[in-house]
């Protein structure tokens, strides 16, 4: 079986390295197309240096394309003639962004069988672009590879044929198990989390990000925490974030919050595992604290990531000053005994149902 694996964002490549390494170490016929949705210096680190995992066969190069529409349209047209010309039996796709949405309609449209790895999950807000793209990439799939049942009920709750579903927990465990033990092979960056008190913030959602006074807001608040608590804020800042910062001319008191450039994916790692509480509003670090049992507080008022939540991990606190300290209060004096809800060795769960299906 030739097997064509599409990505081009972070959370992709980090999802996907678990599946990649292992058939790179076994000698799978398989080919990589990058479309660079989020190019940067790290991205490509992350590839030739800090994982391991073999270069991308065809890097298309469409970091610059910033409307959603002219995106996946670019991106279609550029995976439709490497397709024609690779021929593959089955396309793998990964989680929620425009590269999985233009990777699942072009193979579908060419006849190609189409692989969802964490198919099925829901936030029920369709003013985000992800919940469109995942909706569409579902029901597109021929496998649609579920993190737990929930994700499966709510597929078959959406008519998809439960002969296609798999439930096989999320390969985010792999990659963190398989990660976490390069990572700590760096013992000067350990030594300096390890004895650092610090909350760790990720801050990129538009819907967060992009209205200027829900940006101020959310930023006194943690500005708050910070006096309140007398631990600063560690802050990898994302671009978008960055630009609108500036665009709407909001200061940040730098004593409070430590501003500082995207971090390496291993660095990254490291980072949450010793930070005190992560607050965030990506979908990718609500999984990853739960699992390095890291106490989280969601900066959303809903989640496509229950289980965080159900298991104890994880509190939604949207940009309220007042769900956010209660939160922060709860989760600082939580055990970290709650179960990973997202299983272990799901990377060979989903090859074995692509091999043997």
């Amino acid at each position: 079986m030739k097997i064509a694996i599409i990505l081009g964002t972070r959370p992709e490549i980090i999802k996907l390295s678990p599946i990649i390494r292992h058939l790179k170490n076994n000698k799978g016929n398989f080919f990589i197309i990058h479309t660079n949705q989020h190019y940067s210096y790290e991205m490509d680190k992350i590839f030739l240096n800090e994982l391991n995992l073999p270069k991308s066969n065809y890097n298309l190069k469409l970091n610059n394309t910033k409307n959603h529409g002219e995106m996946v349209g670019k991106m279609m047209i550029e995976i439709e003639k490497i397709l024609i010309q690779e021929k593959p039996d089955l396309v793998i796709v990964q989680g929620d962004t425009n590269t999985t949405l233009a990777g699942a309609l072009t193979g579908s449209k060419l006849g190609i069988k189409i692989a969802h790895i964490e198919a099925g999950l829901r936030s029920y807000d369709r003013s985000m672009p992800e919940e469109i793209n995942r909706v569409i990439t579902d029901h597109l799939s021929d496998f649609l590879f579920c993190p737990t049942k929930n994700q499966k009920k709510i597929l078959i709750n959406e008519g998809i044929d439960k002969n296609k579903i798999f439930v096989v927990g999320n390969t985010i465990v792999d990659a963190i198990f398989e990660n976490i033990k390069i990572a700590e092979k760096n013992k000067k960056l350990v030594e300096k989390y390890k004895n650092t008190k610090y909350f760790l913030l990720t801050l990129h959602r538009p819907s967060n990000v992009d209205n200027k006074e829900r940006l101020e807001k959310i930023i006194k608040i943690l500005e708050k925490l910070v006096y309140i608590y007398k631990i600063p804020i560690i802050f990898p800042i994302h671009p978008r974030t960055k630009i609108n910062l500036k665009k709407f001319n909001i200061n940040i008191d730098k004593k409070k919050i430590k501003i500082i450039n995207p971090l390496g994916y291993l660095e990254m790692l490291l980072t949450e595992k010793y930070a005190q509480i992560i607050l965030t509003d990506s979908g990718g670090l609500q999984e990853e604290a739960c699992i390095l049992k890291v106490p989280c507080l969601t900066l959303r008022y809903n989640t496509e990531r229950p289980e965080t939540i159900k298991v104890g991990a994880n509190i939604l606190v949207g940009n309220e000053e007042k769900k956010l300290l209660e939160g922060i209060k709860a989760m600082l004096n939580k055990k970290r005994n709650w179960k990973n809800p997202y299983g272990e060795k799901v990377y060979q769960k989903v090859l074995f149902f692509i091999e043997n299906k």
